[in-house]
């Protein structure tokens, strides 16, 4: 059975869609069959970090969780263009049309019907990974994609108003007695990343998995490819590749 992976952030803004989406492609790089969906369903955007355009998604996860279209009709091949060296990198888009988000935010959808939905893409895909790209926040559909998860990434930044939600994202996780690492992004230059390990890992009892400097060149590229893939000894990429690791190895 594959494993699955949640990136969570209490707060927007944190980077988390640009990690999951380079881990994505780390784990595809490493022969693996990997796929990501994105359960950020009011604003779904990774599809653009992995080279997928809006106008191209005809199906989406929303078509699924309204119209019960097969789950498996949804799914795009984002890999095809990539070098992932004899891996596979599959997309499970939400919909950018504006008229399917305001419906699920309105109707809501069967939170039993997406864990069905998740379950049964690890099997008929026979995936080793699917990475679960989650709202920020903590509502009803977030809760349930920790429960579905083997691990949760919960992803800050050094930022008086990241600590406070990352407390509830934990304690959240904690009471769902799933395992949870932390990932701080976007350090500044004048904070010493190890320092900011150890501090973490005191303050919330929880493992850090990365602390990733702030990252001009990821700015820069805007969320248009995948930096991973584009310069694998970055220093960001080398932050992505121990987090890989770990996953894939089980530490």
């Amino acid at each position: 059975m594959g494993k699955i992976i949640a990136t969570h952030s209490f707060r927007g803004g944190t980077g988390k869609s640009n990690i999951i989406a380079n881990l994505a492609a780390c784990l595809a790089a490493r022969g693996n069959k990997v796929a990501v969906i994105d359960l950020d369903i009011q604003s779904p955007g990774i599809h653009v970090i992995l080279g997928l355009q809006g106008d191209s998604i005809k199906r989406a996860l929303n078509d699924y969780l309204l119209d019960g279209c097969p789950i498996e009709e949804i799914v795009y091949n984002v890999g095809d263009n990539l070098d992932l060296r004899g891996g596979q990198l599959l997309l499970i888009p939400s919909s950018m049309q504006l008229g399917q988000i305001s419906k699920i935010l309105k109707q809501g959808y069967s939170v039993a019907l997406m864990s069905s939905g998740i379950r049964q893409l690890v099997k008929t895909l026979n995936l080793d990974f699917l990475l679960i790209d989650t709202h920020p926040g903590l509502n009803e559909e977030t809760l349930f994609s920790f429960t579905v998860s083997d691990i949760v990434f919960v992803v800050f930044r050094p930022d008086s108003q990241d600590y406070q939600g990352t407390s509830l994202t934990l304690e959240a996780t904690k009471r769902l007695r799933v395992p949870t690492s932390l990932i701080v992004n976007n350090i500044p230059s004048s904070l010493d990343p190890a320092e900011v390990k150890a501090v973490a890992e005191e303050v919330y009892d929880t493992p850090v998995a990365a602390t990733i400097p702030h990252c001009q060149e990821l700015m820069d590229i805007a969320s248009s490819e995948l930096i991973f893939l584009k310069a694998p000894e970055h220093p960001f990429s080398r932050k992505i590749a121990e987090i890989g690791i770990m996953v894939t190895e089980g530490g």
